[in-house]
């Protein structure tokens, strides 16, 4: 592609631009300009630096006449004027202008009727090989008179200037609905990337009457789809890689009439203390040419990967084609789903490890988005757990209101007669530091259960603090699990603990309860009186 086909307003390169370049070429460049270095498997280990994970603080909606009343504004959606965009997107432009780039056309929805077509534009090649693993790739006759429905202009090196940008700091991502286009710069982290056009969908699709979710979603041989809903650490990419059903993909979907279908093309793992035996699709995907791990420690003698070595961060990640996972689903497409899966990694150790929800506990449980940081994880985080409400287990990229994809789900659960659980993947016996975490073993066991219709017929209970249905029993999972309380050395110790944790339930969800109707008013969690 020569630099005037880019047809990019005020983007005049100067250098060479390297257009839609394959993995290897763009491996190639990558270590031959410094940006990366092969590991002994052939995988691409970059460092991102100083930013190790997303700078949620920095993230602007530009305030157009189009959107204003759209958006829902606050600190997820912090609005920049349009003259200060202006700015910012000329600055940036001119700084692309003097490098040499790389430009890819991609797809964002693997639906037809419901696909963003995305240039990418970088100064990077492993940044461009992010893109080219994360989206879907077009095939070679769809690029001839590629025209883009949406641009990122990505430039890590380039440093915003509050005072005359209007940003925060140096870092900024700025999405302009009225130019189409995303503004990304002060981060090399490429998770920036893939989440910018996400935010995106999640404000065109429910337009269009679909449902856009952050959550993984595979298929068995029967067709039934299942979704994972759940925020980073809980499982829904490890959970949804599952070798007896097909992948349809770990994190961005769209449900539409016509069925599900994936946003991506490719998978963006955590893999800090992968294990490969209950983790060997990702394990394998992750020591592959083509991959990119991000921020993962390698032996610099032996370029042998050190997965368990957090010293540059707990986000260790890896990027890589949906392809690379066994069995995924051609296509991306399927269709209605029958099992919804809310993932908790329940850090206080008081919620049970699988629940049967009421439609109304679904949405209110959606709505909630709840899990827990563990201590250590995240610069600035204490000894004791933090609980995080992230409303629809997405808010960072949500525009409009909570309600209106709440709203959504629980329409298309009645509809299609969805089963929905609560699952956590977190704690038993204690919180963090004193329990111990969930197996992957008894997860899968309890998820196939539930798959198969089992689980629902089984005896249940109702957990006296968070009003759930809770199984009694599941084949080979030891009973005791179902029952948290029992776990604890010390019951009156998980008591308090079961308390607070409902006291948050409650005082997060007072946002919500003017939006919501009755009867999810009534499955609220609630303290008692």
């Amino acid at each position: 592609m020569s630099a005037p086909v880019l047809h990019i307003p005020g983007l005049a390169p100067t250098a060479t631009v390297r257009a839609n370049l394959s993995a290897p070429a763009l491996v190639e460049l990558a270590v031959a300009r410094g940006e990366g270095r092969l590991a002994a498997s052939g995988a691409l280990v970059v460092d991102t630096g100083q930013h190790t994970g997303r700078s949620a603080r920095d993230k602007f909606v530009v305030e157009e006449p189009g959107v204003r009343d759209e958006i829902d504004w606050g600190t997820v959606n912090q609005p920049l004027a349009p003259e200060r965009f202006a700015v910012l997107r000329g600055r940036v432009a001119a700084h692309l202008g003097a490098r040499p780039l790389f430009a890819q056309d991609l797809l964002a929805g693997a639906d037809p009727a419901h696909r963003l077509r995305v240039r990418v534009i970088t100064a990077g090649a492993w940044h461009a090989l992010f893109a080219r693993n994360m989206f879907i790739r077009p095939a070679a006759r769809e690029l001839a008179g590629f025209t883009p429905d949406w641009t990122i202009l990505h430039a890590p090196e380039f440093r915003a200037d509050p005072a005359i940008d209007g940003t925060r700091s140096d870092c900024a991502i700025a999405l302009s609905f009225e130019r189409r286009e995303v503004v990304i710069c002060g981060t090399s982290y490429a998770g920036e990337i893939k989440k910018s056009i996400f935010t995106v969908m999640n404000h065109v699709l429910p337009a269009r009457g679909v449902l856009p979710m952050h959550c993984s979603a595979n298929v068995g041989e029967a067709g039934d789809v299942a979704l994972f809903f759940g925020l980073s650490g809980t499982g829904k990419t490890t959970l949804s890689s599952d070798p007896a059903r097909r992948l349809i993909g770990d994190d961005e979907h769209g449900w539409a009439e016509g069925g599900t279908f994936n946003i991506e093309g490719g998978c963006y793992a955590k893999v800090i203390r992968l294990d490969p035996e209950a983790e060997p699709q990702i394990w394998a995907a992750t020591h592959r040419f083509g991959t990119v791990l991000e921020n993962v420690v390698m032996d610099e003698a032996t370029g042998e990967l050190d997965l368990a070595d957090a010293r540059l961060t707990e986000n260790t990640r890896a990027c890589y084609p949906i392809e690379f996972i066994p069995g995924m689903l051609p296509g991306g497409r399927a269709g209605q789903p029958k099992h919804v899966f809310m993932l908790t990694a329940d850090a206080f150790g008081v919620l049970p490890p699988i629940a049967k929800l009421t439609p109304q506990q679904a949405m209110y449980h959606f709505l909630s988005g709840y899990t827990a940081r563990v201590a250590g994880t995240e610069k600035g985080l204490g000894k004791e757990p933090q609980a995080t409400f992230s409303a629809c287990f997405g808010a960072p990229f949500l525009t409009r209101p909570a309600a209106v994809y709440g709203r959504m789900l629980q329409d298309l659960i009645a509809r299609h007669r969805v089963a929905c659980w609560l699952v956590n993947t977190g704690w038993t016996g204690g919180r963090h530091g004193a329990g111990r975490r969930m197996s992957i073993r008894d997860t899968r066991a309890l998820l196939a259960a539930a798959l198969d219709g089992s689980l629902a017929r089984a005896e249940m209970r109702t957990d006296p603090f968070f009003g759930l249905s809770v199984p009694t029993a599941c084949p080979g999972v030891d009973p005791k699990l179902f029952d948290p309380r029992a776990t604890w050395a010390d019951p009156a110790a998980y008591d308090a603990a079961a308390r607070d944790l409902v006291a948050r339930f409650e005082r997060n969800f007072a946002a919500f309860a003017a939006e919501v109707d009755d009867g999810v008013r009534q499955a609220a969690i609630r303290a008692a009186a």
